[in-house]
């Protein structure tokens, strides 16, 4: 764990020498950083955190992570422990909002660790999260896949011949105005993983992923439209 932290916040010139990690460079005083491996999560968490303060302290650029995790779940400050069907996998406590999420192969998870008071005049966190939202909305319509917010519903949600599911989710924290965690889009997860828990606490409706509509996406692919799409985004360029 030292040695991932030294290079994640010490050396990131060096990350890209290795084979676990892909160092996209600097934006606008930026890092970004894809994960090759999977990513354990609590790995993940200590790390974010770590960043924050260094962010904090003057120490550190903000920074976007690109990661995957082995199969697990993560509860929010809402969860609602009837909602936890399996415990097939490890579940975490997050710390960020929502209820129970699950995590695993074939699903893009990126951590935005960005300091709002730099990015807004007034920090506002509905404005941020709209942001997420439509970062998503637009990476998916690259593939032609239409994603929609639903009022009352977190999460990006299409359209499918079993009626709406959701693709994308959501979950953020923030800690003296930075802000840390993200979003998570699938791609191509076993889908079957989430019957162990009742999604973002919404039994009516499902989950679906890109391949299960029909759009053989890589994980390079999305990755390339969401560095694509983020510019067009003024809160997260």
């Amino acid at each position: 764990m030292k040695c991932v932290l030294h290079r994640l916040f010490k050396d990131f010139y060096d990350l890209q020498k290795t084979s676990n990690w892909r160092y996209l460079g600097q934006g606008n005083v930026m890092d970004t950083i894809i994960r090759q491996e999977l990513l354990d999560y609590p790995e993940a968490v200590e790390a974010m955190e770590a960043r924050v303060a260094a962010i904090r302290e003057g120490r550190a650029d903000e920074m976007i992570w690109y990661v995957e995790h082995p199969p697990l779940y993560t509860s929010g400050t809402s969860a609602n422990p009837t909602d936890l069907i399996s415990d097939q996998f490890p579940v975490y406590e997050a710390g960020r909002g929502g209820q129970y999420t699950y995590h695993g192969p074939g699903q893009r998870v990126v951590y935005l660790i960005l300091n709002l008071k730099k990015r807004q005049q007034v920090p506002d966190i509905k404005s941020y999260v709209c942001a997420l939202e439509e970062w998503i909305i637009q990476t998916l319509k690259e593939f032609d896949i239409k994603g929609e917010r639903r009022e009352g519903r977190i999460g990006i949600w299409v359209d499918t011949p079993k009626g709406e599911c959701k693709i994308a989710a959501l979950g953020v924290r923030i800690r003296h105005w930075v802000t840390y965690h993200g979003i998570a889009i699938n791609v191509a997860p076993d889908l079957s993983h989430f019957s162990g828990i009742v999604p973002c606490g919404i039994q009516e409706f499902g989950v679906t992923s890109m391949h299960a509509l029909g759009k053989n996406v890589s994980m390079e692919e999305l990755d390339a439209a969401l560095q694509k799409t983020r510019p067009n985004i003024p809160l997260l360029a």
